[in-house]
């Protein structure tokens, strides 16, 4: 738990103060004085005041951070003095200072993707196990062992790169062109005819259900246990299965299932070594299980031998390529926001801090790269959800500035006003929405 919060924390601050350094950056950029920078929330720990007489703070809640400017001019201020007033800057430049925020959290996301495309990321190749009967896949001629190499036109290398060029089409339905290189090398293109689906949190694998699935990875014994079955007959930590008893190329669970088969009784077992095959005949132990019934085990260790491809590019192409990514996640969010309007995607799907942070302690379990992909995808989120026209959010004040670059001038007050008890309400439905299905998924 406390390095779930941690986790969270990082996450949260991180992304909120880099956010928070966008409008500042934008701010002294215009001429605007910052009176305020912190670091977290809460009573100031520690503060330091730099020749500009910006006051930088680091605060008690580490949970994000906020900058105050000088709205108005102080009594008596100069005419210098007063130009450095938010409010009397002009119209582009409120509206820039507005933007940046959720521009910086943007540009943070294309940062965190380029990084992690230069140094590279290690990924289970894109490799297809055979496609159930009547699925999509199957229809479209997806034999076992296509590996796919390009998505619509946009090549991809491994497993999460072909996901995500799915993610949209397999949502929103349509027609999608596979290219793939068969197990005997040869080049094919197979046409997937996807149709919309209602998306629910606790739905199934879009891709499974769309018969798309990675191939069983390869059984590599991985641990022999001294005194086993496996032992005895000269088996090896590192031997990759190749064949048990009748069944070629088997699955992990396949390896499981046909030892059980054969308590006290001997089974064949074939296995790569060294690049070379042998072949073992193996008297699994019998075991009696809880329900009484007699299994043969062997006391051997498994682990899954996917085949993994390392995904890096050069500075260029990774640049293209985390701004593209960054793109087309603004596009897919703004239309799974649309959808949920429509009620094609429940509302179920509203997250809040309390999903979050399982995620950021997941992501940051699982490894540093996880991690910073967790990073861009919430940097992302709060860019968007920041350029919502709802009024408290930056997109609500760039809404106003829209309406006064019509109107020539300012909104009255008292519509100033209102709007802000809306977008009160609006957000604290949201934010009862997202803790309601937090906690509902909590505890389900």
């Amino acid at each position: 738990m406390l390095f779930t919060l941690l986790a969270f924390a990082v996450a949260l601050g991180v992304l909120i103060t880099f956010h928070e350094l966008g409008h500042y950056w934008v701010a002294r950029l215009c001429g605007v004085r910052v009176l305020t920078f912190s670091v977290g929330f809460g009573k100031i720990v520690l503060r330091r005041r730099d020749r500009h007489g910006t006051e930088w703070a680091l605060s008690a809640i580490p949970l994000g951070g906020y900058v105050k400017m000088l709205d108005d001019p102080l009594p008596n201020a100069t005419a210098e003095q007063a130009a450095q007033a938010f409010n009397r800057k002009s119209l582009r430049q409120r509206s820039a200072i507005v933007a940046a925020g959720p521009i910086a959290n943007l540009l943070l996301a294309a940062l965190l993707y380029s990084a992690l495309n230069m140094v590279g990321t290690s990924e289970p190749a894109a490799i297809l196990a055979a496609a159930p009967a009547h699925s999509q896949a199957a229809q479209a001629g997806v034999m076992a062992g296509d590996r796919i190499t390009a998505v619509n036109g946009h090549p991809v290398q491994s497993w999460g790169e072909a996901r995500w060029q799915l993610l949209d089409p397999l949502t929103t339905g349509g027609e999608v062109r596979l290219q793939v290189d068969t197990r005997e090398g040869q080049a094919r293109e197979r046409i997937l005819r996807l149709h919309a689906v209602a998306i629910e949190p606790e739905g199934v694998d879009l891709m499974a259900e769309a018969g798309l699935a990675l191939a069983m990875p390869q059984p590599r014994i991985s641990g022999v246990n001294p005194g086993g079955a496996g032992e005895a007959a000269g088996l090896r930590d590192g031997d990759l299965i190749v064949a048990v008893g009748d069944i070629d190329k088997p699955g992990s669970g396949a390896v499981v299932e046909e030892i059980q088969k054969y308590p006290g009784q001997p089974v064949s077992i074939t296995v790569q070594r060294d690049g070379a095959p042998l072949s073992f005949t193996v008297v699994p132990q019998a075991h009696t299980g809880d329900d009484g019934v007699q299994v043969g085990r062997i006391g051997v260790m498994l682990a899954a031998d996917f085949p993994m491809v390392t995904v890096r590019y050069g500075l260029i192409d990774s640049l293209y390529r985390g701004i593209a990514k960054t793109a087309d996640t603004v596009w897919f969010s703004l239309k799974m926001m649309g959808r949920m309007l429509t009620g094609d995607v429940s509302m179920r799907n509203v997250s809040g801090p309390v999903t979050i942070a399982d995620y950021a302690g997941q992501t940051a379990r699982v490894g540093l790269a996880a991690y910073i992909g967790f990073l861009a995808l919430i940097s992302v989120s709060i860019g968007v959800l920041n350029l919502l026209p709802i009024p408290m959010l930056d997109g609500g004040h760039l809404m106003y500035y829209a309406f006064e670059a019509i109107r020539g001038k300012p909104l009255p007050e008292k519509w100033l006003e209102s709007g802000q008890r809306v977008g009160l309400g609006l957000l604290a439905a949201l934010m009862g929405l997202a803790f309601f299905n937090d906690f509902t998924r909590l505890f389900s």
